[in-house]
């Protein structure tokens, strides 16, 4: 056995040592597009510190390299690793590398490089090129990396048309784009409504968007009347 393999033999190792099955059943059910047998089933407290256990040795290039990885766990650990990347161009590089595997929304949405906050303006230019990827989880990725960066003090109205003009039968990409809405109604209200008011979302969409807000306890009382008021009937 080769060096190399010998690294992802460990990794896996010391993962099935450390499994729920339990928890590994509950995971199955939470992502059902993909196979029951991709997840190990450690908790993510555990895989976070195995993450940061990995990335501190010589031959943490070895792991990040051996994609596609054969479980979950290992695309998890993936996620953590480049979510912890302290030099941007190595981040987003390793990033670039790995969304094409991304398979499931948890992968996704776990993966958030604590680098990016110091580079908004590279990584707005990073987006918009995501936005138009035929890769389900790199345009929900793309949508996700708007949500947490640029609706505070970084926010302009023309990134709700962005993420509007979003067009995919993907349940997770819509998933996504109701939930970006959602939040940028709890933090941009005035600018975010005209699109449920002008229902520029599909209907879908768009009623998920008002179930989520509706839900959210950063919207008002008097906010959420109005929202349910505007839910179109099928």
């Amino acid at each position: 056995m080769g060096c190399y393999a010998m690294i992802i033999k460990e990794i896996e190792d010391k993962l099935h040592d450390s499994q729920d099955i339990k928890y590994r059943d509950f995971q199955s059910k939470l992502i059902p597009n993909v196979d029951e047998n991709y997840f190990i089933g450690v908790r993510t407290p555990m895989l976070r510190k195995f993450a940061k256990e990995i990335s501190k040795r010589e031959d943490v290039q070895d792991f990040l390299n051996s994609k596609p990885h054969k479980y979950f766990d290992e695309n998890q650990l993936h996620a953590f690793i480049i979510s912890d990347m302290k030099d941007y161009e190595n981040c987003l590089n390793e990033l670039k590398s790995f969304l094409p595997y991304v398979n499931n929304w948890a992968t996704c949405d776990q993966m958030s490089p604590k680098i990016f906050k110091k580079y908004k303006k590279n990584l707005l230019e990073e987006i918009e090129v995501w936005l138009n990827s035929t890769e389900t989880y790199t345009v929900r990725f793309a949508i996700k990396m708007l949500m947490e960066h640029f609706l505070d003090d970084d926010f302009k109205e023309k990134y709700l048309s962005m993420v509007a003009k979003v067009s995919s039968d993907e349940y997770y990409i819509k998933m996504m784009v109701a939930w970006y809405f959602a939040t940028a109604l709890a933090k941009q209200y005035d600018k975010a409504i005209p699109y449920i008011e002008q229902k520029k979302l599909d209907i879908w969409t768009h009623n998920k968007t008002i179930q989520k807000s509706v839900e959210s306890y950063r919207i008002t009382k008097e906010q959420k009347e109005y929202l349910r008021s505007l839910k179109i009937k099928k």
